[in-house]
């Protein structure tokens, strides 16, 4: 995963769980502006999160934060 990528995921969560708790969930559009400004971006987290994972289309933030910190470098 693009380093940006998984930093801006962990930032997003973590700003998520701070606001509404640790039950917050989120789908991958919760990394991206409503106007998409880097598409590149935006497809690699589409494909991590419903290609990879199979992930629905809300998880709790928490899950995902861990998930993305326990992956390891490429």
């Amino acid at each position: 995963m693009n380093p940006i990528l998984k930093q801006k995921i962990i930032d997003v969560c973590n700003r998520k769980i701070a606001q509404k708790g640790e039950n917050v969930g989120l789908s991958f559009y919760a990394f991206f502006a409503n106007k998409n400004d880097n598409p590149e971006l935006l497809m690699e987290a589409a494909q991590w999160w419903i290609m990879t994972h199979q992930l629905d289309h809300f998880e709790k933030a928490i899950k995902i934060k861990q998930m993305v910190e326990n992956m390891h470098p490429v």
